[in-house]
């Protein structure tokens, strides 16, 4: 798909996560993301504790320094921490709504890959999320959302014309095809535990710190 024509609406991404580590396989969907859609900005909201799953392997300011580094030199791209000094495990639903309040007349664009699309009847107030953000989800090139099995909400939800995202604040639904890598944390951890190499599936800067901090050592059961 052509990149959108700049739109007088600002419209800013959404991309949550552990990121522990972020890798590469974050950073390039996202920048197709950005590019393909003519985003100003897009925050990547580091997620301290998740609810649907385990305590993350690395602590949050390992991985919040970690992100940051990643991130540093790349335009647009800014860490958002309001999830990460909040007492409690963070529901994206409240960090929409936050957000929301900081981006009143702009579209904002929640980024969310595939595997998580098809749980997210299991997030909290996940219906709610459409009346703060569009969701955008990522999917590989040539993937047909045809055969995407969707619920009658969300049908009523889904656009096929990306220009509606700049139309209005929040409300739609929309599948954007993005180079993905098959690239995971997890992956990345059990090799660092393994001892092989990580060369090539993040950031140079970010191999180091882990080098250096150590992380990830010993975590069989990444």
């Amino acid at each position: 798909m052509d990149k959108l024509e700049p739109k007088n609406k600002a419209m800013i991404g959404v991309y949550g996560g552990t990121f522990d580590p972020v890798h590469f396989g974050h950073l390039r969907t996202i920048l197709d993301v950005k590019e393909r859609l003519g985003l100003k900005q897009i925050r990547l909201v580091l997620c301290a504790q998740p609810v649907h799953r385990g305590r993350p392997s690395a602590t949050v300011q390992h991985r919040f320094a970690m992100l940051q580094q990643a991130t540093e030199n790349i335009p647009d791209f800014i860490v958002d921490t309001q999830e990460m000094v909040r007492d409690k495990p963070s529901y994206m639903i409240e960090t929409l709504k936050s957000l929301r309040q900081q981006f009143v007349q702009q579209s904002l664009i929640l980024i969310i890959g595939g595997d998580a699309f098809e749980k997210i009847n299991t997030w909290f107030q996940w219906q709610q999320l459409f009346d703060y953000a569009h969701i955008v989800v990522m999917q590989r090139p040539g993937s047909n959302i045809e055969n995407v099995n969707l619920t009658l909400f969300l049908q009523e939800k889904l656009t096929k014309n990306a220009a509606d995202l700049a139309q209005k604040e929040q409300g739609y639904l929309y599948f954007q095809n993005v180079i993905q890598l098959d690239i995971s944390a997890t992956q990345i951890r059990q090799k660092v535990a393994q001892h092989e190499s990580i060369d090539f599936l993040l950031p140079n800067n970010i191999i180091k710190y882990i080098r250096d901090n150590d992380l990830y050592l010993g975590d069989f059961n990444a």
